[in-house]
C-alpha cells in the first residue's frame, strides 16, 4: 500500500510538472515587431486580437533596416513573434540569418506570384521609393536623376541612410541601377557630386521627411526627399481633401519595395503567431493599409480607396533588383556609397 502511494504521488508529480510546464510555454501575448511608420485603424487592431486570440503587443523597433539589424542581433532571444515591415532590400540577409521559420499562409492563393519570394515569409503590401517634391518650392517638376546635381538643385535634397533606412536602401539601388558600376559615369560618380551639391542624410524616413523635408507635413527646409510614390495621398487626406497635393512625384529613380512579416524563429507564438500572419494577409487588414501606412496591399482581391487611388502615382518603370543580386553586394555598395558620401 505505501509503494503504490508513492508510486501514485510521483506520478501525479510527473503530470502536474508537465501541466506546469506547458502553461509556462504557452504564451499569453503575441508580439508584433514593426517600423516606426506601422499605424492600423483600431477597429482593424480590435480585429486583430480577436482573430489571433490573445493580445497582441505592437513594439516599433526604428527603421526598417534599423528593426531588421536589430532583429538579427537579438534572434537567440527573440524581441517577438512576428517581424513585420522587412523588405526585399534586407530579405536575403535576414534568411541567411535564419531569422524566420517557414509558413505558408493559406491566403497566399491571393497573392501575385512575383511578390511571394520566399515562403519563411509573407507579402503584405507593395510601394515604390521614389523622389517626392515641395510644390511650393518647385512648381512641377520632373527632372532626371543627372539633374539632381546641378546647382539649380544645391542644398535642396535629403536622403536616408541606406545602412540604416529600407527607403534610403531602396534609393541607393536604384542609382546603381540608373548608373551601373562602369562606363564614363558610375553610381559613385553622381552621389560624389549629390555631395558636392549638399545633399543631407538623415538616419531614417520620419527624420527626412518630417524634420528636413519643407513639403506638406515637413518642418523642415528641404524640398526634395526620398520617400514613396504613395506619399502624396497622405498629405491629402490628413491636409485638406479638397486642395491638390501639395508634394509630388518624381518618377526617375524609383524602386518597388515588397514588404514582409515572418514569424521569428525563436518565438514560441506557434499558431497564434500564424494566426496573426493570416490576418494582415486579409482583406481587412489589406484593405486598411493604403490608408494607413499608404502603401498597395499584397492581397489582389483587396479594394482600393479611391481617394488613395486618384493621388497616388504608379511609376511606369521603377527600378527592380532580384534580391540574390541585393545579397551579393549591399554591404560592399553601402561601404562604398559611405565612403563618397558621409566620410
Amino acid at each position: 500500500m505505501r509503494f503504490g502511494s508513492a508510486s501514485l504521488l510521483i506520478v501525479l508529480a510527473l503530470v502536474a510538472a508537465a501541466c506546469g510546464s506547458n502553461a509556462a510555454a504557452a504564451p499569453d501575448e503575441i508580439v508584433l515587431v514593426t517600423h516606426d511608420s506601422f499605424a492600423i485603424s483600431e477597429d482593424v487592431r480590435d480585429a486583430m486580437e480577436t482573430a489571433v486570440g490573445l493580445p497582441v503587443r505592437i513594439v516599433q523597433a526604428g527603421d526598417a533596416g534599423a528593426m531588421v539589424n536589430q532583429a538579427i542581433l537579438t534572434k537567440d532571444n527573440p524581441l517577438g513573434d512576428v517581424l513585420y515591415g522587412i523588405d526585399n532590400t534586407f530579405l536575403t540577409r535576414a534568411l541567411e540569418e535564419d531569422l524566420f521559420r517557414e509558413y505558408r499562409s493559406p491566403l497566399l492563393d491571393s497573392v501575385p506570384s512575383e511578390l511571394d519570394l520566399d515562403h519563411h515569409v509573407t507579402p503584405i503590401d507593395v510601394g515604390d521609393v521614389c523622389l517626392n517634391y515641395d510644390r511650393e518650392v518647385l512648381g512641377d517638376i520632373q527632372p532626371s536623376l543627372r539633374d539632381l546635381t546641378g546647382p539649380e538643385f544645391a542644398g535642396q535634397l535629403v536622403v536616408q541612410n541606406p545602412a540604416t533606412s529600407s527607403p534610403g536602401l531602396s534609393f541607393l539601388l536604384a542609382t546603381v541601377a540608373e548608373f551601373g558600376e562602369t562606363g564614363d559615369y558610375t553610381w559613385i560618380d553622381f552621389w560624389a557630386d549629390l555631395r558636392a551639391n549638399d545633399v543631407k542624410v538623415d538616419s531614417g524616413w520620419e527624420q527626412a521627411y518630417y524634420g528636413s523635408f519643407s513639403g506638406g507635413a515637413g518642418e523642415g527646409d528641404r524640398p526634395l526627399v526620398v520617400s514613396y510614390a504613395s506619399s502624396p495621398p497622405a498629405e491629402v487626406i490628413f491636409g485638406d481633401p479638397t486642395a491638390p497635393a501639395p508634394t509630388g512625384v518624381i518618377e526617375a529613380g524609383c524602386f518597388r519595395q515588397i514588404e514582409f512579416a515572418g514569424i521569428l524563429a525563436g518565438s514560441n507564438g506557434g499558431e497564434y503567431a500564424e494566426a496573426l500572419v493570416d490576418f494582415m494577409l486579409d482583406l481587412q487588414f489589406q484593405e486598411d493599409i493604403p490608408l494607413t501606412m499608404f502603401v498597395f496591399p499584397a492581397n489582389q482581391d483587396a479594394a482600393l480607396p479611391p481617394e488613395f487611388v486618384e493621388h497616388t502615382v504608379v511609376p511606369a518603370n521603377p527600378a527592380r533588383m532580384d534580391p540574390d543580386e541585393i545579397e551579393a553586394n549591399r554591404d560592399r555598395w553601402i561601404t562604398e556609397w559611405t565612403e563618397v558620401v558621409t566620410r
